[in-house]
């Protein structure tokens, strides 16, 4: 198993939450690769985009329905955001992008949880791979990570 597997087990436990994750071969790198594998809508997937503000990690989690306006973010924080690369991703949340957890981040980003997702039970999100996700629902999300519930949806 790998070791950003075993963090999001971890942080799922520590926050008394079961053990939910589920390896899919086929893999869950997008939310319509993870829809398929899991057997429901896109909607349900809870996508991890990772956002720059200078140094800082902002996380949204969205639905994977959803696109994210990185203008609402920008508001919300009084700053502006961007998108972050790959290798910075890698770097500062220890995921590589497709294996994003909400859950497992030392320290933890500045997270805002798509509002969106909290009319959707279950949600999927990625648990450490872009082969795992958990299951989970959007207000445990928002309790496990302290998240802003935010309207990030783009339109």
């Amino acid at each position: 198993m790998s070791d950003s597997v075993e963090r999001v087990r971890a942080s799922l436990i520590a926050a008394g939450h079961p053990d939910t994750i589920t390896m899919f071969p086929e893999g869950t790198r997008t939310a319509q690769d993870a829809a398929n594998a899991v057997g429901c809508t896109v909607a349900q997937i809870a996508k991890s985009i990772v956002l720059r503000a200078d140094e800082q990690v902002v996380l949204v989690i969205a639905s994977g329905a959803n696109r994210v306006d990185t203008g609402k973010i920008a508001a919300s924080l009084g700053r502006s955001v961007k998108p972050a690369d790959g290798r910075w991703v890698r770097d500062v949340t220890g995921f590589a992008i497709g294996g994003v957890s909400p859950v497992g981040h030392q320290p933890a980003p500045r997270i805002f949880i798509d509002a969106d997702l909290m009319a959707l039970d279950p949600v999927w999100a990625a648990a450490g791979t872009p082969r795992h996700v958990f299951r989970t629902s959007a207000a445990e999300l928002v309790r496990m990570t302290n998240g802003t519930v935010a309207d990030v949806r783009e339109g």
